[in-house]
């Protein structure tokens, strides 16, 4: 993508994003750090660069008629909405290489998870109108994780994470070298202690841990984090980057730094080779039972979507009905578009809310 394109993403996402909270400043009283139209807005600003969010960076459109290579019908999918097809699905998906696995038509009754661990795989319905995916239990109830909020109070871990489609994968996280210099947000340039692994246009993560004293977590915030306690220096910041040129032990990247660069962080340079790319979620209706919904840390996990440790990956054109939570994204360069929740779902009785 060229540059006057990125810039003009870069100033249409800002602007939804300042938009969203227009109603609350006048429309006589620009940004501080935006202005009327971007021009108060550099490489240093608080406000990110998003111009780089999406599948492939948003350098490529999203895959589009990929061929059927398999259809889950061939597995023993009846979708006739009484039979269990989970087995018929998790066949489909274990002994197809890549490409699209089609849904037909019909109504499938979804009993565990839907495991995807491989690149290059597409899961699509005919539609969210023909294609329903009916989830009649909890994640907690097939794969039982109880664990605590941060208060000690007892929740399934799936009120926050999981998803009855799980797409997983992992980063690679082997260290190529330290960063061996300060660095402040918007700088293209480090220092490292050796360049001597890394090659140009390679992807690589920029990674910094937090110290015992929260101090990363302090500057991220501002220096108004509030309450630190729990955090007990598990912060990171991570940015993931493309290597532009390489002069002696130094690199530029091709990126301005969303943060500043502290040698009391540890800051490194990872490799960067998810596993896991390149798998689509498309045209099909999730629905679960239209039941009361009881509070936040209560949910067990009637959740549609997860993506974890993946990257290049999207979900569009999905109707999710009566869910805990609909879609999970712990990803980078992923795409989600023309999702629609719906809810007929209303709140316990016994649950003291208004």
């Amino acid at each position: 993508m060229n540059l006057p394109m990125r810039l003009h993403l870069r100033s249409l996402t800002i602007a939804i994003i300042l938009a969203c909270t227009a109603h609350r400043v006048s429309a006589q009283t620009p940004s501080a750090l935006w202005g009327k139209s971007g021009e108060s807005w550099t490489p240093t600003s608080r406000l990110p660069d998003f111009s780089f969010a999406g599948y492939h960076r948003g350098e490529a459109p999203l895959p589009a008629d990929l061929p059927a290579r398999a259809n889950v019908r061939d597995f023993g999918a009846t979708g006739d909405g009484k039979h269990d097809d989970t087995a018929a699905f998790r066949k489909a998906i274990e002994q197809t290489a890549s490409g699209a696995i089609d849904i037909p038509p019909g109504r499938y009754l979804i009993t565990d998870i839907l495991d995807i661990r491989k690149p290059n795989l597409l899961l699509r319905g005919a539609g969210p109108a023909k294609t329903t995916l009916y989830f009649p239990k909890f994640l907690n109830d097939v794969r039982p994780n109880m664990g605590n909020t941060t208060t000690g109070e007892p929740t399934s871990s799936y009120s926050w994470s999981g998803g009855f489609i799980w797409i997983r994968g992992d980063y690679s996280n082997a260290d190529l070298a330290k960063i061996t210099a300060p660095a402040k947000r918007g700088d293209t340039s480090l220092t490292l202690s050796s360049a001597k692994s890394l090659k140009v246009a390679q992807e690589i993560e920029i990674r910094q841990d937090d110290d015992p004293q929260n101090t990363l977590a302090t500057y991220l915030y501002a220096n108004d984090p509030g309450p630190l306690k729990q955090l007990k220096g598990r912060t990171r910041a991570s940015l993931v980057t493309r290597i532009l040129s390489i002069n002696g032990d130094r690199i530029s990247i091709d990126r301005p730094l969303r943060f500043d660069v502290n040698l009391r962080w540890r800051p490194r340079i990872l490799l960067f080779e998810p596993t896991v790319k390149e798998v689509g979620i498309e045209g099909l209706r999730f629905e679960f039972p239209n039941i009361p919904y009881t509070g936040h840390f209560t949910e067990l996990g009637h959740n549609a979507i997860a993506l974890t440790d993946v990257a290049d990956c999207w979900v569009r054109n999905i109707i999710i009905d009566h869910c805990d939570s609909g879609i999970f994204v712990g990803g980078r360069f992923c795409t989600v578009q023309d999702v629609i929740y719906h809810s007929d779902r209303t709140p316990d009785k016994q649950l003291n809310c208004t």
